[in-house]
């Protein structure tokens, strides 16, 4: 009897390490379509190294625009070539990966004139890109798995109109998965208010670009402190670090792979809102082999 009793307490701590060690494991989101030379969206799943693609950018939309898709290199929305990436979107998906489509960027013509031009937005979006049916679908038939704002332009206003538009479409069948990418200092000057209505999935914060909640020489006290105020006060279900995956991949707050791994990400990682990493971009994590050398440890 007492043996039985020591087995299955064993057997229970074993699982309760087990949970634990998956509670803390993290994922890894790239953004891949700004440069032609980073291989295929469906090379990119193939890595088996990201849990999320987000295709960089729909940059001009909203005002009356006719929104427009950019995938640098990669192929031509104007005569129709891009549709040759339903393929590849649904081959990543076989394989567990969301692929979602980035609005915005840093370098684009997008602003949301109102609430109803907000709304007219979500509803191109969702009949191009998501669930909906149009007859001038970029991507093809292929549905993707959410929108995510990068959103560095513009106004500040109706980005949270937005939001709550196209999550609404989640009743309609499939989920809309809602992220953003705000930059690190507190709070995002374009999408703060958006982030407060509690509708986005994954955000990943640009710890880059911005010396003040950056990591600097090994010293990590600003990120922390930045990384503390992000996830006590957005009610999002995880939050990310986002990182440049080599150096020229932004104008400063690279951190060397063994800095994360051995300083950064332990003291970040007991959060139970860290999702993992978020990586710019497939191009430059192909130089450097970034998100290789980090993986076992997200």
């Amino acid at each position: 009897m007492e043996l039985q009793s020591n087995r299955s307490l064993a057997l229970l701590s074993i699982m309760i390490l087990v949970l634990a060690a998956s509670c803390d494991a993290g994922g890894i989101a790239i953004y891949w379509g700004q440069n032609g030379g980073e291989g295929t969206l469906a090379e990119t799943c193939a890595t088996k190294n990201y849990d999320f693609v987000n295709i960089a950018f729909l940059p001009t939309f909203g005002n009356g625009q006719q929104p427009m898709i950019d995938l640098s290199g990669h192929c031509n929305p104007n005569v129709g070539e891009c549709t040759k990436l339903s393929t590849d979107i649904k081959s990543c998906q076989a394989k567990g990966i969301k692929v979602i489509l980035s609005i915005g960027g840093g370098a684009g013509s997008y602003y949301l004139a109102s609430a109803d031009d907000a709304r007219e937005v979500a509803t191109y979006l969702w009949n191009n890109f998501l669930g909906g049916q149009s007859t001038t679908r970029p991507l093809g038939d292929a549905v993707l798995d959410g929108i995510d704002f990068d959103i560095e332009g513009g106004t500040n206003l109706y980005w949270d109109v937005l939001a709550k538009s196209l999550s609404a479409y989640s009743s309609m069948g499939k989920k809309v998965y809602l992220t953003a990418a705000p930059q690190c200092p507190f709070p995002d000057a374009w999408i703060g208010n958006a982030l407060k209505t509690g509708l986005f999935d994954y955000v990943w914060v640009q710890f880059y670009n911005n010396p003040p909640c950056q990591y600097s020489s090994s010293d990590i006290s600003n990120l922390e402190a930045a990384w503390e105020q992000w996830t006590a006060d957005i009610p999002a279900t995880k939050i990310f670090l986002g990182l440049p995956a080599a150096p020229a991949a932004a104008g400063s707050g690279f951190i060397p792979a063994d800095d994360l791994t051995s300083q950064v990400l332990p003291s970040i990682k007991n959060s139970s809102k860290y999702g993992g990493v978020m990586l710019w971009s497939k191009y430059y994590d192909d130089q450097t082999n970034y998100s290789s050398s980090i993986k076992s440890d997200v």
